[in-house]
């Protein structure tokens, strides 16, 4: 008779294992307890006197080992040719990683990764498993993005279970995979339905398991909940060699960031813009960003933000008008509100600047600042003045620092890969706050105008 499968109680959020349920998870979450169903992975290696459930890697125990005694290989990469996607990996795909990649709904997830089998396709046996759609739907996707496969090397597969999933990888020696998406599929390892929490666990890490043991690489489709976080356990994440995520803003643009990786850094930002041909790279994001109009007018200003370890030159609008209602409007596309009334603070403090007028923010190109991103205060200040007293502020000048709400100018980080992005964008003035000035930056070809307070910004602007 065979032994029946042992039940443990996992937190969605946290991936805390308890044996009984209880209300409470130790993380504070209520509720958030989901049975699971923990099944034994036989491994023939393993002796019958000692039972040994295989890892994340598919490894078992063996006793410890001297260091110098393993066999150490470096990490394979592989370049997939979509720019930005070997940017934020580091130089490329690594052979036999397993990759999750999360987003919004139509942030460009599918799309990505259909261009992206598809250029592997070219090279080795690829396989692009949907549990989602119908294998004509996924080929008249790749037929509307004109992309470039080899027919005989591209396989794709409707199936939900992870075995059938696993058999075909297995049947046509598959060395790159693509499953869309965890929450589809399901194993027989598991009980619950397909996304549960016991379902997404038991599917990921018997995928992980085969990948590792056959070297093969394999990306996951993961959808995210309310929070723009990824659904299901959060041991999710910790199975994973690499986790990726698209961040979507009001327009075409797309950030690719990644969350986790195994195999590199986590400061490096992808930038990709979606239209009709797919999600296609952007080598140089700071084209996107500034308007590219010749015409000088009140109410811009150009600054130079970070994002991950790159530097982005992006253009500020702001649009004063005579409000005709009791109280004037604040309007912010892209920005932090909670900002603006403080810096508008600042201005009537220690400026005396009178603002009765609707105000209007926008950032050109539709990217989205985090709060954190404190370098684009002065540039904020400079646009709203320029609109407010009719004076234009050059193109050729970029403006960057953090304002007190004593007035003064703090330093930011990252000050002179800053300057040298606005230097090599032909920019001819850069003001910046004083203690980031730099002597490395005398020899960039553009005067560097390093400023103490908020009365020097407005004496040197006008």
């Amino acid at each position: 008779m065979a032994k029946p499968a042992k039940i443990e109680f996992v937190c969605t959020d946290c991936g805390m294992n308890y044996p009984r349920w209880q209300g409470q998870c130790r993380c504070g979450e209520w509720n958030t307890l989901a049975e699971m169903k923990i099944s034994s992975v036989k491994n023939s290696n393993v002796t019958s006197s000692r039972k040994a459930t295989a890892g994340y890697a598919g490894g078992i125990g063996g006793g410890s080992k001297k260091i110098n005694e393993i066999e150490s290989h470096e990490a394979e990469k592989h370049l997939t040719g979509i720019g930005e996607l070997d940017r934020v990996l580091c130089g490329g795909v690594t052979t036999g990683s397993v990759n999750i990649i999360s987003g919004d709904p139509g942030a460009g997830k599918t799309t990505l990764l259909s261009d992206l089998v598809a250029r592997i396709s070219q090279e080795k046996a690829s396989l692009y498993c949907t549990a989602e759609e119908s294998l004509s739907q996924f080929k008249n996707r790749v037929n509307r993005l004109k992309l470039d496969y080899n027919a005989e090397q591209l396989y794709l597969l409707s199936e939900t279970s992870v075995e059938a999933i696993i058999e075909e990888l297995d049947k046509n020696q598959i060395k790159f995979a693509v499953i869309d998406s965890i929450q589809a599929v399901v194993t027989e390892n598991a009980n619950g339905s397909p996304g549960s929490p016991s379902q997404v666990k038991s599917a990921a890490q018997s995928l992980t398991q085969y990948c590792k043991q056959n070297n093969v690489t394999m990306f996951i489709i993961a959808h995210v909940n309310k929070n723009n976080e990824i659904a299901g356990p959060q041991t999710l994440v910790h199975i994973v060699d690499a986790l990726l995520h698209i961040d979507t803003n009001d327009g075409q643009i797309r950030t690719l960031r990644a969350n986790k990786n195994r195999f590199g850094d986590i400061d490096t930002v992808g930038i990709f813009k979606m239209c009709e041909r797919g999600m296609l790279s952007v080598d140089n994001p700071s084209e996107i960003f500034l308007s590219g109009s010749t015409t000088q007018s009140p109410g811009s200003a150009i600054t130079c933000i970070r994002k991950g370890n790159r530097n982005l030159l992006l253009e500020i609008q702001c649009l004063t008008t005579e409000t005709e209602a009791e109280f004037p409007q604040r309007v912010c596309v892209g920005l932090n509100m909670n900002r603006i009334k403080m810096l508008t603070g600042i201005l009537r403090k220690h400026t005396k600047t009178k603002i009765f007028h609707d105000t209007f923010f926008n950032i050109v190109g539709g990217l989205k600042i985090d709060e954190s991103e404190t370098c684009i205060d002065l540039a904020l200040v400079t646009a709203l003045l320029s609109s407010l007293n009719e004076f234009t502020v050059p193109r050729t000048t970029c403006i960057m620092g953090e304002l007190s709400l004593n007035g003064d100018v703090r330093p930011i980080d990252s000050g002179v890969p800053r300057v040298k992005e606005a230097a090599q964008h032909g920019f001819d003035e850069i003001f910046i706050p004083f203690r980031n000035y730099h002597k490395s930056m005398e020899g960039l070809g553009a005067k560097i105008t390093p400023i103490k307070t908020i009365h020097e910004l407005l004496d040197l602007i006008k």
